[in-house]
């Protein structure tokens, strides 16, 4: 944590006399909690147990002959807590007077941006265990229309419940689009059609690509790429594969700190992201480099 002054580091080229308005970091895609379950812890609760329940099995009767068998309700739970997740920042008044552009407003949106992309990285990283752990793709493979048609027929037949989606990196729903686009149109329709259902559009339709066999895919830059080379993971799951549990969305409160001449702006969030449901999801292991620029 440092002190924002008038004079740390850039910030003094970003007073009146040198700039007039502000530029921002540009963010990577953050799509990732808009599209899994959803809890909220009340006051008073330190955990939420969430329960699932096993299949049942019917069986074929014969007149007069007694029911013997009896089934089990097969009843599994997952404990879900929360954790606090934070950061601040120190205004200065020496820099609050002489910085051009509300910076208040500024420092805000640079917090707010930070937080969704821990929140954002954090379900990433519940990727790579979804399925036991067994990888849909390989390394240094392309995602082709083939693959990902493959990868949503699994899911079918594996009944992952509806809706389903897919999450991978910008990179590599480029090289889908790409190979898409070498398909003739009846038969690219075949495969998908662009309709977003049963989503927030407003929230969503900056991170969608495609949608193929009723499963929308969203792209997302925080997917980083798997140890030296050049492939990520992403994941097909089911909205219910995973949950973001919360006791306290984001909020922002502002100190002021006399000794230091300046106001402290604080942002503490209290929530945890946890697997729900191992079969309901797979990771997705493709190439993310970048695509080719100067050859077709």
């Amino acid at each position: 944590m440092g002190i924002q002054t008038a004079t740390t580091g850039n910030l003094a080229t970003a007073q009146n006399i040198i700039l007039a308005v502000s530029r921002y970091t540009a963010e990577h895609n953050a799509p990732c909690a808009n599209l899994i379950e959803h809890f909220t812890l009340g006051k008073g609760e330190k955990s939420m147990i969430v329960p699932k329940v096993g299949q049942m099995t019917a069986q074929a009767l014969t007149d007069g002959v007694d029911l013997i068998g009896s089934e089990s309700i097969g009843m599994t739970t997952t404990t879900l807590t929360t954790g606090e997740v934070g950061l601040k920042v120190i205004l200065t008044d020496k820099l609050v007077r002489q910085e051009n552009e509300d910076v208040f407003k500024m420092v805000g949106r640079q917090m707010g941006d930070a937080m969704a992309r821990k929140k954002d990285k954090d379900i990433i990283a519940l990727f790579t265990a979804l399925n036991g752990a067994t990888t849909l793709g390989v390394d240094n493979a392309t995602l082709t229309l083939s693959m990902a048609a493959g990868c949503v027929a699994l899911a079918t037949a594996n009944k992952y419940p509806t809706p389903v989606y897919v999450v991978h990196h910008p990179n590599a729903l480029a090289s889908l689009a790409k190979a898409a686009m070498a398909v003739g149109t009846s038969a690219q329709f075949a495969y998908y059609a662009g309709i977003m259902q049963g989503l927030s559009e407003d929230l969503l339709r900056n991170f969608w690509a495609i949608n193929i066999n009723g499963v929308n895919f969203f792209h997302d830059g925080n997917i980083a790429k798997a140890g030296s080379n050049d492939s990520g993971y992403g994941a097909i799951f089911s909205k219910n594969a995973m949950c973001i549990i919360e006791s306290l969305a984001p909020t922002t409160e502002h100190q002021r700190d006399i000794s230091i001449r300046g106001e402290e702006m604080v942002m503490v969030s209290d929530y945890g992201v946890f697997e729900l449901d191992d079969t309901y999801g797979a990771p997705m292991l493709y190439e993310i480099g970048n695509l080719a620029t100067t050859t077709t």
